[in-house]
Formats: structure tokens, sequence, C-alpha cells
């Protein structure tokens, strides 16, 4: 079969790298036609939006009468999670409980920078540690599996682990940095963003390349938390962010003026590990450049221009000496030589279809969730 014409959408930068990815008759793709027939109607980062939220932030703050905490915060040391942080305790008078998972690969700039957080808002920190056998033995199991989806193992431990202890300490408020103002179009399943919480594709990878068992590594499968945790346990996510005017140049001026806080080149550069999937192995294997999806965010919320992003996008975030010496990192961290690294890498490509998932019963299930107005983004 021959290859599809390649098109890109004429208001923002996302192209026929998603292969899924559909145009109108003015060549605007379908992200950008969602973003203005869902997601700008129904959000009110406003007077109405603070409204909202003074109304969530005295729910919580009743419901925690007695507890050292009223709520808890995932950070990660990135400005999504660093500026919620900062809100909650600063703006809005809450004292939540930040806590970090060490999956092994954090940046010594995110280290500071939660460092830097806790220090400056007298908070408390909670950190849980992967264990690093079996984080290694996840990770390269997804590599010798050849799919894009290398993040999965890390962030799965990611929102697991947070949502796990949630449940587990009584928690019923949980406070994300998620939001349409620089997420407003979401990367591609294809492009390795495929649910990283769906076990069933989890466990096939795992059974099939890895070796030892996942005896303490944190798992949460998407049902227990969409359904579970929510309606069983009764916690609820909050998403601050999409309440108030959120501008990522001004927060970042914000927390360095009043942290020291670090910026990264790149969104999700706090972590090492996902610095070079995101810099190096997704483009130079798959031809999955992430980047686009960020920057068409931001081009739809006006913070960039589609000429700015156009510009951006024709130069790697990384120079190619520091792209080689992640390479050779990642290999060692992995205990691989450069060589063997080089031949998963020359693989050949697969996608999560070639393994076991639920995409079928997710796929329903965020439909419904479309109908319900519970979700607004693009996501397959």
């Amino acid at each position: 079969m021959s290859q599809p014409e390649y098109q890109i959408c004429s208001n923002c930068i996302m192209d026929t790298t998603d292969p899924d990815i559909t145009f109108d008759e003015r060549g605007w793709c379908d992200y950008c036609c969602n973003f203005y027939e869902n997601i700008l109607p129904n959000w009110h980062p406003d007077e109405q939006g603070e409204h909202e939220l003074n109304k969530v932030v005295a729910e919580i703050k009743a419901a925690a009468k007695g507890r050292d905490h009223d709520c808890v915060i995932g950070i990660s040391g990135g400005v999504d999670s660093s500026f919620v942080a900062y809100m909650a305790k600063e703006k809005l008078g809450l004292n939540p409980l930040l806590f970090h998972v060490d999956a092994g690969w954090n940046s010594q700039v995110s280290v500071n920078n939660i460092q830097r957080l806790v220090d400056g808002l007298d908070l408390d920190l909670y950190t849980e540690v992967v264990d690093w056998t079996e984080m290694q033995d996840l990770q390269l199991s997804f590599f010798k599996a050849q799919v894009a989806n290398i993040d999965t193992p890390q962030d799965l431990a990611f929102f697991s682990a947070l949502y796990n202890f949630a449940a587990e300490n009584g928690f019923k408020y949980t406070l994300t940095g998620a939001n349409f103002s620089t997420e407003c179009v979401r990367e591609p399943h294809e492009w390795g963003a495929y649910y990283p919480t769906d076990m069933r594709f989890v466990k096939d990878i795992h059974s099939r390349f890895g070796k030892g068992r996942l005896r303490t590594f944190p798992t949460a499968d998407i049902f227990k938390y969409k359904l579970y945790y929510r309606y069983i346990k009764g916690i609820k996510v909050i998403r601050p962010l999409n309440h108030l005017p959120y501008i990522k140049e001004n927060a970042i001026k914000e927390l360095t003026e009043r942290f020291g806080w670090q910026a990264y080149a790149q969104k999700h550069h706090e972590s090492r590990f996902t610095r070079f999937v995101e810099c190096y192995w997704l483009p130079r294997k798959f031809g999955f450049e992430r980047r686009k999806a960020h920057l068409s965010s931001l081009i739809l919320t006006k913070q960039m221009t589609r000429a700015e992003a156009l510009d951006r996008i024709k130069t790697p975030e990384l120079d190619e000496h520091t792209m080689k010496q992640d390479f050779e990192y990642v290999a060692k961290k992995l205990d691989l030589t450069v060589d063997d690294f080089q031949a998963l890498f020359d693989g050949e490509n697969k996608t999560y279809r070639d393994y076991k998932n639920k995409m079928g019963l997710i796929t329903m299930g965020t439909r419904v969730m479309r109908l319900l107005g519970l979700e607004k983004r693009v996501i397959r």
C-alpha cells in the first residue's frame, strides 16, 4: 500500500504522522475543530472559573478537618505540578501533601526544583522510590517489544503510586497540573501515548520479554482508577489550572522569581528518560515528534504563533553531542552495551495493537465520558 500524502494542519502544526488525523475544507485538523467546538466554550479561566474553584476549595477544607493535610499533589518538578503546589498553598490557602515518585530517572534540576518548593512553601513531601530492579526489567521489556510506548513503565509508576497512596491514606482530593492551556492537544496513542494503566497491555509485554516478577511495582489498572477509586473510594481529581488564567511563560517567571525554580528546554524534561525518549528515540526510530502536540496546544491557546512553532520544530531541543551522551547514559543505566541498545533501536517497529490490550473497552468508556461531558479532548 502506498503511503498517504503528507499534510499538516493550516491552523496548528499537527500532521499526518498521526495516521488517524482528519482535515476539514479549510485544512484545519480535528484537534483544532474539537478545541473550538468542545473545549473553548466549556473552559472558563475567568471569574466563573474562579468562583467554581473557590467552591471546591471550601469543600476540600471542610472535608479535611482534623487532618494534617487536606489534599495530595503529585509533583515532578515540572512547571505544571510546581505551579499547582504554589497556587494551592499561597493562593488557595490549602495545606497539601506533596507526593513524588522516584523512578530512577530524576534530573538534578527536578530534584532541586522540588526541594525549593518544599522549603519555600513549608510543605511536607512524601517520596515513593520504585524498586530499580523491577523498573529496569519493565523498561527493558518495552524496548524489546519494539513499541513506541517506551514511557509506559514510568508513567504507570507515577500515576499508580499517587492514586494508590491517596486511596490507602484516606485522601478524598487529588490536585493535578493537567490543564487545557498547555495540553488541549493530546499526543495520539500511535505516538506512544496509549494508556499506561492498561494492565492487560503491560502484563502481556512483561510476560513476553521480562525476567522477574513485579512484586512491589506500583500498579493501578485504568478501570480501578476510573471506577473503584472515584466512585467507591470517593477520590476527586481537581485541575485548578483550568479555572484560572494559566500562561506557561508567566508561570515559569513567577516560579523562578519566587523560588529560584529552573525551567526545562521542553515539556516533560524533568525526567532524563522522558527527555531521551521524546528527543531521540521517538523522532529517530518512529518519526514521532511529540513537540507538535505540545506546541499546537500553545498555538490554540494563543501563547505562541504558528510561525514560531514551525520555526521551533525545525531544530531539535538537544544538540547532537547531548543526544549521544543520553543514548550512552540510558544504555548503561539499563545494563546494556551501546551496541546492544543500538540493535534494539534498529529492530522492527511495532505498535500497542501487536499486544493484548483493553482498547475496545477503553474506547467505549471514553465515548461515554465524552457524551457526559467529562472528557473534552480528542483521544485516540
